[in-house]
């Protein structure tokens, strides 16, 4: 493990955090980490704000702190399986659900709310929506997705009608309560209580785990070790719309260390209480602890038989007759004496512990998801086997490494002047491979966890192993930013001709369906090294070439409603890539033109987006002689038969259209009046296709083709392409080894980190005009309007729509919540832009 990045208020609050409270941290599936603090006005010390800072991992400066509300200690925070909701609980019993406003990730807004009045929350948890996914690592080296990542039959905690999954939350009190909120499909809200038994308790841990057949089970504890764990069943149903509960009673277990009279008194608090996954019932994290150490132990519930009594043993067997059992907590290992522990971290990564996996898993080093994180209160972290218990990696703090160069007297000044740096929240990324922890300074650490856990391997099994993890956020949605903090510049070709052979290897429906996002994936990782840092401009493009080519296609509508299977659209691809005719005018005589017959106004509307389609093809063709020993933004159009082909589909419906309606046709300065410009740009296009059609082998395009792209300036003049601006992102800082010191608030505080210069393609002069990069128009050079910026790429749009045309939007309707990439928006102000 090493130190990514430190990040801290420049000026610390004042917080009225006590050791006896934790803070607490959620990671989200969406790369978006929330964390609470508690805070006392300087001029009155009763008066305590309780806020929830939210960061995206890229722009962790970029917080957005929100006054909660809360009246109490923040107990719990919990994202959603979605990552775009977060639910907050605190001592007083109040749960309140938290969404983005306007889809942006620095702006949140209370929407929903319930509470146990003065019953504080223990553990609190969404209802499990039935998705399980098992991650095999004895399938790793398979060609199908199928079998990598295997669907697991799981039940939802409550189903709605027609078997869709019911939304809401459960939480446990500190008097022994269960409570559970319903989302119906109005937005309204179904709540009711329930006892966990009969004679209540109180409960000072807690936490909630689901079983296959939609059960919920809750595992509790009065935080004395010499008192039981006691487990509950919790099925929740609706009848005749009331929201029922029903508790029973599971075994419970003592602890181990209880047992034994060497430690009977040793250690007399039980501090943490966790289920090994939020999937998984029958395995459980014991942490039991005294002012100066703790003892963790991992417990797991097996099915035993039940022994007879000898006076039934004799007596003739019953044909099919089976041995009872009954259900038994057995205990799988425990530690010896550790320093005390002061946050615990547990794997989100669904990887499959069958004993095949686990021999493959330890023969390949490959460690995500089999470790679980400790955090004690001398600063460092040891991660343990999940299972075992043995530890795999370890971290001796982060006070050394975080210090500014130069400032030897750090350590030595934290010393003197108050408790040592430790971490009170930990919290495992989604793949394992990173750890945010918020220590009782308030910092935010981010921490890097190798996949091997710092076991060397040789290049083919790391590169085996970073892109097992990719396909796995390919196919399941989840950010792949922790991934990215393990490539090294030297992986990045490797890794995208990799992904992209695996990816030819589905089947044509999961192409279809993965088809943008591993455009995605490749355009992240190219950013990671500047010999490949143009390839990202190209797969930019690509999004924004598939989108258009989508929406335009999407306008087009059969003349006949009974007409075969194939759509309007499917038929120009089939007869534009059947005829190979340079001349446009020819390959429009082949197509049903009334199936191109639109209202003016959509065309009109959307002339932006097609100038963009025509400048791009001018740009590309202009660029063809350049692309040599030097690789620029277009390179990798050339030998793409599909994106060209799809380009030369769009030329064609283009130019029926602007006989319909010429005000929409893309706009050309040509240095004679008789040039008829897409009759030009078509040829040399479909030559270039020609050359690089996907039913031979890719060929280099012929000298005349080049000396006619060579006259091409002279007879057009050629657009320069406004490339994504750079990203200001911290993941391109991160390929150094020394860690990034960045305040909260201040985004200048990432200037000048990092060894690597920007790119010539994405130089802006300052007085160079700025560009919403989904509309494709120009902002001016101080853009007064307010934008937003992707997460993810840095593609930079106005907040507000221009347009007042249905036909735009509906473009701008399809990008309302993530980019052309699939990251989230975050609001930036205008000198940002």
């Amino acid at each position: 493990m090493e130190l990514a990045y430190v990040c801290e208020w420049e000026k610390r609050p004042k917080s009225t955090h006590c050791p006896s409270i934790p803070l607490v941290c959620s990671w989200s599936c969406r790369n978006l980490v929330a964390f609470s603090t508690d805070l006392k006005n300087e001029d009155d010390d009763k008066d305590v704000s309780h806020m929830i800072h939210i960061i995206d991992t890229e722009h962790p400066w970029d917080v957005f702190s929100i006054n909660s509300g809360h009246t109490e200690v923040i107990s719990c925070l919990e994202w959603d399986q979605s990552g775009s909701r977060l639910l907050s609980a605190d001592g007083d019993g109040q749960i309140k659900c938290w969404s983005m406003s306007d889809h942006l990730v620095n702006s949140w807004e209370s929407v929903l709310s319930s509470s146990v009045d003065g019953d504080p929350i223990v553990a609190l948890s969404w209802l499990h929506n039935g998705v399980k996914l098992a991650l095999h690592v004895e399938m790793s080296s398979s060609t199908n997705f199928g079998e990598k990542f295997s669907r697991v039959k799981f039940s939802p905690s409550l189903i709605l009608f027609g078997g869709k999954p019911m939304e809401g939350w459960l939480a446990v009190t500190v008097s022994g309560l269960v409570t559970v909120s319903l989302l119906k499909p109005g937005g309204a809200l179904l709540t009711a209580s329930e006892s966990l038994c009969r004679l209540r308790g109180r409960v000072a841990l807690a936490d909630i785990a689901f079983t296959g057949g939609g059960n919920i089970v809750v595992a509790a504890t009065d935080g004395s070790s010499s008192s039981p764990i006691q487990f509950y069943k919790v099925v929740v149903s609706v009848v005749s719309e009331k929201c029922r509960i029903d508790t029973e009673l599971l075994p419970s277990l003592f602890l181990r260390c209880t047992t034994d009279p060497m430690r009977r008194d040793k250690y007399p608090a039980v501090t943490h209480l966790k289920f090994l996954t939020r999937e998984n019932s029958e395995q459980v994290l014991l942490c039991a602890s005294n002012q100066s150490g703790s003892i963790v132990e991992c417990w797991s519930l097996r099915k035993e038989g039940l022994p007879v009594n000898n006076i039934f043993q004799h007596r003739s067997p019953v044909v099919g007759e089976k041995q009872p059992t009954i259900l038994k907590w057995r205990i799988l290992t425990t530690t010896s004496d550790l320093e005390r522990v002061s946050a615990i971290a547990l794997p989100k990564l669904p990887i499959s512990i069958s004993n095949t996996d686990l021999k493959v898993a330890s023969d390949t080093k490959f460690c995500p998801g089999l470790g679980l994180a400790l955090a004690f209160h001398d600063g460092s972290i040891q991660i343990l086997h999940r299972l075992s218990l043995h530890t795999m990696g370890v971290f001796h703090g982060s006070a050394s490494s975080a210090q500014r160069p130069g400032d030897e007297t750090a350590i030595k000044r934290q010393r003197s002047t108050g408790p040592a740096l430790h971490f009170k929240a930990l919290q495992f990324s989604w793949t394992s491979l990173a750890l945010a922890g918020v220590d009782n300074h308030d910092k935010l650490h981010m921490l890097r966890v190798s996949p091997s856990m710092g076991q060397v391997l040789d290049m083919n099994t790391t590169l085996r192993h970073l892109l097992f993890l990719l396909e796995y956020c390919m196919v399941t949605g989840y950010d792949w930013w922790d991934v990215l903090l393990h490539v090294q510049p030297g992986m990045v070709h490797n890794l995208v001709d990799k992904l992209h052979e695996e990816y030819m290897r589905q089947n044509q429906a999961l192409q279809q369906v993965l088809a943008t996002r591993i455009v995605a994936v490749k355009a992240s990782l190219c950013k990671l090294s500047t010999a490949t840092a143009t390839r990202a401009c190209d797969f930019h493009a690509k999004l924004l070439l598939i989108a258009i080519s989508s929406t335009l296609k999407s306008l087009l509508r059969p003349h006949v409603l009974n007409t075969p299977d194939k759509s309007p659209g499917d038929r120009l691809t089939e007869i534009c890539a059947k005829n190979t005719d340079t001349d446009i005018d020819k390959v429009m005589i082949n197509l049903k033109t009334e199936e191109f017959v639109l209202d003016g106004p959509p065309l009109q509307s959307l002339q932006q987006l097609i100038q963009w389609v025509g400048d791009f093809v001018l740009y590309l063709l202009a660029n063809l002689p350049n692309q040599g020993s030097m690789v620029r933004p277009g390179f990798g159009f050339m030998r793409d038969g599909a994106s060209l082909g799809m380009l030369r589909e769009m030329l064609v419906m283009i130019r029926i259209w602007g006989l319909l309606k010429p005000g929409c046709l893309p706009t050309f300065t040509a240095t004679s009046d008789t040039q008829d410009s897409m009759q030009l740009l078509f040829r040399l296009l479909t030559k270039l296709w020609l050359c690089s059609r996907d039913d031979g082998a890719p060929q280099d395009p012929d000298e005349s083709l080049i000396d006619e792209c060579c006259l091409l300036p002279s007879q057009l003049l050629v657009p320069s392409i406004d490339w994504l601006p750079v990203n200001d992102g911290v993941m391109v800082k991160l390929q150094g080894k020394h860690p990034l010191r960045l305040q909260f608030g201040k985004a200048s505080s990432l200037t000048g980190a990092g060894s690597s210069a920007p790119l010539e393609v994405f130089n802006r002069s300052p007085g160079a005009q700025k560009m919403d990069n989904l509309r494709c128009v120009h902002m001016g050079v101080s853009p007064t309007e307010e934008s937003k910026a992707c997460t993810r790429c840095g593609c930079v749009t106005m907040l507000r729509s221009p347009n007042k045309t249905n036909a735009m939007k509906q473009w701008e309707q399809r990008w309302i919540k993530n980019c052309l990439c699939g990251g989230l928006w975050r609001r930036i102000p205008p000198t940002f832009t």
